[in-house]
């Protein structure tokens, strides 16, 4: 890609984090810059980068693109296919899949916030948070410790973050969608991005 790349992110942000995996994933060259979210002046900073005041967002030259879903897309599209399954069913399918996460377990990401280290488990997980389980469980079991769809890609990005998420309040799936929740915490591409999410 002939235009610099630069991705702003914030610091705490698993959305930025989800981001950042997906530019690792389409192999571009990029720099990035973070924002120290709830900070004096953050705002300030966002408002001069980001037309939605949200991260992360991805400047290409001229072009602003905001929102960790769209900035998968993006990647995906110029980087020929690297982040999404080839085959039309699949790639459906695997959009289903980040959509759901992207819209929904807001129980989960209420009840039990992201920390990149170890929480002490919530005494009573509500019905919620229990629904909500169960469905993960439902999903992960079809990757039974492999990447989705065979080959690292926005899905296994995005899902990471909360198989951590989870894993930190000890929270662990049984079966083969623990094996999957293992393969994503144990993925070395985002056991690097965490170290250097730690530094944003």
């Amino acid at each position: 890609m002939a235009q610099a790349l630069q991705l702003i992110v914030g610091r705490d942000s698993t959305w930025s984090l989800r981001a950042y995996l997906c530019m690792q994933l389409a192999e571009f060259e990029f720099s990035c810059s973070a924002i120290a979210l709830g900070e004096a002046g953050y705002q300030q900073q966002l408002a001069k980068c980001s037309p939605s005041k949200l991260v992360p967002v991805l400047h290409v030259g001229e072009l602003i693109i905001h929102d960790s879903l769209a900035i998968s897309e993006y990647l995906n599209e110029q980087s020929s296919g690297k982040l999404y399954p080839v085959q039309a069913h699949l790639r459906a399918q695997a959009r289903s899949y980040l959509a759901e996460l992207h819209a929904g377990f807001m129980a989960i990401r209420q009840g039990l916030p992201f920390h990149f280290e170890e929480q002490s488990k919530p005494a009573d997980l509500s019905a919620e948070i229990g629904a909500e389980l169960e469905r993960l469980s439902t999903i992960w079991q079809q990757f039974d410790g492999c990447f989705a769809f065979n080959k690292a890609g926005a899905l296994d990005a995005f899902y990471a973050v909360m198989a951590l998420r989870l894993a930190n309040y000890d929270i662990e799936f049984d079966g083969a969608a623990g094996r999957y929740q293992q393969h994503l915490i144990a993925w070395p591409l985002f056991q690097r991005a965490i170290d250097i999410a730690k530094q944003w």
